[in-house]
């Protein structure tokens, strides 16, 4: 069985490998970036991953998963995601609260427990963050996605997902930004990126750190890579 620490590795390398990803390596540097621990911290787990089958990895290399360790990380992930949705729809913890205890419950390792837990829920394919839910076989739908930053000025999207970070969760909710709510830019600025959003009556100027968490499609179609008008 995996230790927690090596758990919370191979979920890392599904998130900066698979989901959000141009490349499925990654180097030793972003990993710790990720995990707030030294290089060198990651270069002795990575080591250990790597004689259990579940990573690549060379000496001043980088990083991939071996298709075990994939499954595994997804299985952390697939957890994680299913405990959110229990403890945010059955509990009524509120979006930002779910994330710390999910990170508790995700290593919890009966199959038949959280497949019990998924039938339960009647097989919810998204997170409370739009975030998708793996499969029993790791297996999750990845639609291209577009960050509210990276949209043009004036078109209308709707919000498909927040990264699961407890600040933007809070902000949004201080500002009454919510999952599936539609948005428009009204004027980003060339020199700090503060942009102008409106949504229902409201209109509010934020930063990169908030619109560079957002997730959206178009308003009109649905996706995230569309030719509307």
């Amino acid at each position: 069985m995996l230790s927690f620490t090596e758990e919370n590795y191979l979920k890392a390398l599904v998130e900066l490998t698979v989901f959000d990803a141009d490349s499925d390596e990654v180097g030793v540097n972003r990993l710790a970036t990720c995990l707030e621990v030294k290089p060198a911290t990651v270069s002795d787990m990575v080591r250990k991953l790597r004689n259990k089958s579940l990573v690549n990895y060379e000496k001043y290399g980088k990083v991939s998963l071996t298709s075990e360790g994939r499954l595994k990380g997804m299985m952390v992930i697939r957890r994680h995601r299913l405990w959110e949705t229990f403890l945010s729809s059955k509990l009524g913890f509120s979006w930002d609260e779910v994330h710390e205890l999910a990170e508790e419950l995700e290593h919890i390792h009966s199959e038949k427990l959280i497949n019990r837990l998924d039938e339960f829920l009647d097989f919810p394919e998204f997170d409370p963050h739009g975030d998708a839910i793996p499969n029993q076989k790791g297996e999750i739908l990845l639609p291209f996605r577009r960050t509210l930053s990276e949209i043009e000025v004036g078109k209308r999207h709707r919000i498909s997902a927040v990264r699961d970070q407890t600040e933007v969760l809070q902000y949004m909710d201080r500002i009454e930004l919510k999952i599936n709510q539609e948005v428009t830019i009204e004027h980003r600025e060339a020199f700090d990126g503060l942009t102008t959003i409106t949504y229902g009556n409201r209109t509010s100027v934020v930063s990169p750190k908030l619109t560079e968490n957002i997730f959206v499609v178009c308003a009109e179609c649905g996706k995230a890579k569309c030719s509307c008008k």
